[in-house]
């Protein structure tokens, strides 16, 4: 993880101010969902990319009943209940 260089202070509500650099090189927009990690005694922040509920993967998700599941899985469930 390369560090960007750039010091920011946390404001009495916890925020911190990503700069405008950064947020275009990641494509982050106001009011984009992100996800906070925490790797030792890091926090890494992401772009939040739903993940599939039963095997984790991120490729092919779509939402159901506000579950999200990959085409993989809906493919293995759909063997399940054709038997």
């Amino acid at each position: 993880m390369k560090p960007a260089g750039v010091v920011r202070k946390v404001d009495q509500l916890g925020r911190i101010v990503l700069p405008k650099s950064l947020r275009k090189r990641y494509q982050m927009n106001e009011g984009d969902p992100v996800e906070i990690l925490v790797s030792g005694d890091h926090i890494i922040l992401e772009r939040y990319r739903p993940k599939c509920v039963f095997c984790g993967s991120m490729d092919g998700v779509s939402e159901y009943r506000e579950r999200h599941v990959c085409t993989q899985c809906l493919g293995e469930m759909k063997l399940i209940v054709n038997r």
